[in-house]
């Protein structure tokens, strides 16, 4: 091996950990929520959003900071970014209130998207020739979606010995092996031609995305007042005004051309549904397992190896089953196990053995790691070679925001049947102040129990196990009929797009 292709390889081992980090750092909460929770006392709508606030954002601002870095240096746009993200991620670890994580976590997403685009150019600058490139942007993608398999796995395992905020330290060290390393490993490059960067749809898009899912948050709150309908209505106008503004820039931050491509809009829908629809379910059972099932963190976190350890195998294989059978065979197919996976948590109850949640993430991650792999090729391979950049960069903001809608809408599906559910089984004889607590959150019946008589607060836990366990249940069923009819989608749309000569060579472009 030489040394310019030494320097490559190692150069990409630097760029793997902030790349897995990103991706972890959107699902190492989950089994920390119940501390958090505890300690903070945030509001249901809160912990949701302390959950995808950092998704939302990141899917905002990737496209822009990816020209961003193309005008002023992608690995120094990577250096202020891991800069930032290092220190944004110790504010996060030691915030005080629920209103300043959000914050925190908001501002991780902004420094979070200076990170994704520019690690995943400087691969096309380490690895100029084609077969190499495919490689390593296959290593790039299996660290992108292990990182979000092995994210509460890691955080279970931290909570065993530290407080919560040390899922947030977890960055430090890893940003700062970036920031040493870096300036000698990773080369620069800036590209003179890039359009310029539009403010405004910037702003409109991040309105549009905030304003209808705060609108829907809040409306399965229960709220259904003026500033929730005027939140989605403003959200709306915003996605409107958004679309009309892209039609007529000359450098827009949304190439909408791609979307009269029905072959590009399926395989983008693809993106953004199985990123949300997997980790919102994820999201949903590691609360299973700990607040119905009662295991510790360090206990859920090594009941979740197994789906980890298969989203790492899986996504490692992806490349070399799309060379033998097509991109869209194998992710027609993946789509297919998924959905079972998604089906078997219609049968979870309170009284279900850890087994069954357990076993539906393997099969979920089974199916999952291809798809998140080679769904990128699958957005790029529809698109016009002219235009694979823009399908690129879409890509990847498809994949974040489908990352924070997976919790925000199933979460919020979940949270409403939890309520509805409670509504009609809370034990007779509570005080209005513990009914309302005990009806909102699991945590909060877990709390409300504790000064109850020992009857009442165990039919108290009881019903809220099960409202809770039937939330899952309900969001496991839509999972799997969203999955199963993308598979079909996938089968049928794209079934004669042929095998990529070098499997993850398009998003090198």
């Amino acid at each position: 091996m030489s040394e310019v292709s030494a320097r490559a390889w190692w150069g990409l081992a630097v760029l793997a950990l902030p790349t897995a980090l990103l991706s972890m750092d959107a699902t190492v909460l989950y089994l920390a929520v119940p501390h958090l929770a505890a300690d903070l006392q945030p509001s249901s709508t809160e912990l949701l959003w302390i959950t995808d606030s950092y998704g939302f954002l990141i899917a905002a601002f990737l496209v822009p900071m990816g020209t961003l870095g193309d005008r002023i240096g992608r690995r120094k746009l990577l250096m202020i970014g891991a800069a930032a993200f290092a220190v944004i991620s110790v504010l996060a670890a030691f915030a005080p209130s629920a209103e300043l994580l959000i914050a925190a976590r908001a501002l991780l997403g902004v420094a979070g998207a200076t990170l994704m685009p520019s690690t995943l150019a400087l691969i096309t600058t380490l690895f100029p020739d084609d077969r190499r490139r495919g490689v390593a942007i296959g290593i790039w993608a299996a660290a992108l979606s292990g990182g979000a398999a092995l994210g509460p796995v890691v955080g279970g395992l931290l909570l065993g010995s530290f407080a919560w905020g040390s899922v947030f330290l977890i960055a430090v060290p890893i940003m700062a092996l970036l920031l040493v390393t870096g300036p000698f490993l990773l080369p620069e490059h800036r590209d003179g031609g890039v359009g310029r960067i539009d403010v405004p749809s910037i702003v409109l898009s991040l309105a549009a995305v905030l304003g209808v899912v705060y609108g829907l948050k809040q409306a399965a709150d229960g709220d259904l007042g003026l500033v929730t309908v005027g939140a989605a209505v403003l959200g709306a106008a915003a996605a409107v005004v958004f679309v009309r503004r892209q039609r007529r820039l000359a450098d827009p931050l949304v190439d909408l051309r791609l979307f009269a491509d029905r072959s590009f809009t399926v395989a983008l829908g693809v993106m953004l549904v199985a990123m949300g629809t997997t980790v919102g379910v994820y999201f949903f059972v590691t609360l299973h397992l700990q607040q119905v099932l009662g295991l510790s963190p360090v206990q859920a976190g090594l009941w979740l190896v197994p789906s980890a350890a298969v989203m790492i195998v899986s996504s490692t294989l992806a490349p070399t089953l799309a060379a033998r059978f097509g991109a869209a065979a194998v992710v027609a197919g993946s789509l297919a196990v998924a959905a079972v996976g998604f089906a078997l948590l219609a049968f979870v109850d309170a009284g279900s053995s850890v087994l069954l949640p357990v076993a539906s993430l393997v099969v979920v991650y089974l199916g999952g790691g291809p798809v998140m792999t080679l769904a990128t090729d699958l957005v790029v391979g529809a698109a016009p070679p002219e235009r694979a950049g823009s399908a690129s960069a879409l890509s990847e903001t498809g994949g974040e925001l489908g990352l924070a809608l997976g919790v925000a809408l199933l979460g919020s599906v979940g949270i409403a049947v939890y309520r509805v559910t409670m509504a009609a089984t809370l034990p007779a004889g509570l005080a209005p102040d513990v009914a309302t607590a005990a009806g909102d959150t699991v945590d909060g019946a877990t709390a409300a129990a504790a000064g109850l008589p020992a009857q009442q607060a165990a039919d108290l836990l009881a019903a809220a196990r099960e409202a809770f366990a039937g939330g899952v249940s309900v969001v496991g069923t839509i999972a799997a009929v969203l999955t199963a009819a993308l598979a079909v989608l996938v089968a049928v749309v794209l079934r004669r797009r042929s095998a990529p000569a070098e499997p993850g060579a398009h998003a090198a472009a």
